[in-house]
């Protein structure tokens, strides 16, 4: 006889548990995060018809990065007001992550840099994982497209990753069940495996994208990658009209440096996105150019797409400064705002495409702030500005 664990929402004992009002071992802390949130939203904050967005700096490389998009922001006419969240990545509370979500929860829309945890405490959260975790937002975007005329290892790439972001590996559900073993839990379920192979589809529907592959390795992992390949192969049966398709994560990572341009939209699980992400951005030219989308029933988070916090070079000066402003104009895009998102971009891309304008990670000498002067003078140069 089988056996079945079904995983429910926490009652209000376990969100006091939740909240650190009662004292918790660092087992139950491990567990305490709700697989799947249903959350009712909060109207958005806006103020005069501007669009009040939580602004999370975080570690590294973020701040200078952020005070970039609001420099650019502002030449732009973009009406957008930020509410900037710092979050102290030595702390050992909860604090500032609780203050973090309540200001996404008001405004309904973030901008975030990478957000580091040093601590190793079980009681201390991932940021990063726990913000998604908690705004249930179930699906990343990250549209990979090459940018002509900048060096690369491939030419010509346009496809799309959408990623299960809340599960998997990532559920944050491990132990130590005796003296070294320890045992870290993957979790795919099925109402979580279909939202995002829906979202999958109905992405593809609406954006003209023809062909969906699944990366997976349900060739070992049988029961979780397996439920999660059955159920897209159920739900391309619902869209005739898109090509559906299979591929094992480690093919599946040769083929995208040998022959990228056979994908069109790949639909994979948490951590399998984490790994393909950054193999695309490679590809193109490296971390310093593509964002990534993040999206629940009621709330959005715009980033990086490959979440890193480049301490290395932060306040030099060098950061690459087009992946942060591509997360911007992801936002303004999401808001509606789609002028002033059109005259960012063309702005950015005369800058790294035509005057070649280009920072050390692109084999450049430019500076961070050369890059954003120089979209700033052409968003001056514009005769007819969307305000």
């Amino acid at each position: 006889m089988t056996s079945r664990i079904i995983l429910r929402a926490p009652t209000a004992l376990g969100r006091q548990l939740i909240r650190g009002q009662h004292t918790m071992s660092a087992f139950e802390m491990q567990h305490k995060t709700p697989l799947t949130k249903r959350i009712d939203p909060i109207p958005v904050a806006m103020y005069g018809g501007r669009q009040a967005v939580s602004m999370l700096p975080g570690g590294g490389i973020g701040p200078e990065l952020m005070s970039y998009v609001r420099d650019v922001f502002k030449y732009a006419g973009a009406p957008v007001d930020f509410e900037t969240v710092d979050i102290d990545p030595n702390s050992e509370s909860n604090d500032d992550l609780d203050y973090a979500i309540t200001s996404i929860k008001r405004n309904g829309v973030a901008i975030k840099g990478n957000i580091e945890t040093k601590s190793k405490s079980a009681e201390t959260l991932s940021r990063n994982v726990a913000i998604r975790n908690e705004l249930d937002l179930y699906v990343n975007v990250l549209h990979c497209k090459s940018y002509p005329g900048l060096p690369a290892r491939q030419k010509n790439i346009d496809l799309m990753i959408i990623r299960q972001n809340t599960e998997g590996e990532y559920a944050m559900l491990e132990h130590e069940c005796i003296d070294g073993v320890i045992e870290s839990m993957k979790v795919v379920t099925a109402s979580n495996s279909e939202r995002v192979a829906r979202f999958a589809f109905e992405f593809a529907k609406r954006n003209g994208r023809k062909k969906i592959t699944t990366i997976h390795k349900a060739n070992i992992m049988k029961l979780s990658d397996g439920l999660f390949l059955e159920t897209s192969k159920r739900i391309a049966k619902e869209y005739p009209e898109i090509e559906h398709n299979e591929m094992i994560i480690d093919n599946c990572c040769m083929q995208l440096v040998s022959n990228p341009h056979q994908f069109d939209v790949m639909l994979m699980t948490n951590l399998y996105g984490s790994i393909v992400s950054n193999v695309c951005c490679g590809l193109i030219g490296g971390a310093g150019l593509l964002s990534g989308r993040n999206y629940g029933d009621h709330y959005a988070i715009f980033e990086p797409a490959t979440r890193n916090t480049g301490k290395a070079i932060a306040g030099k000066n060098v950061a690459n400064p087009i992946a942060m402003l591509n997360a911007g104009i992801d936002m303004l895009h999401h808001l509606g705002h789609v002028q002033h998102a059109d005259l960012i971009t063309k702005a950015m891309v005369k800058t790294i495409c035509e005057d070649k304008i280009h920072t050390p990670d692109l084999g450049g000498t430019a500076k961070s702030t050369d890059v954003i002067q120089n979209i700033i003078d052409y968003i001056l140069t514009v005769d007819v500005r969307p305000w």
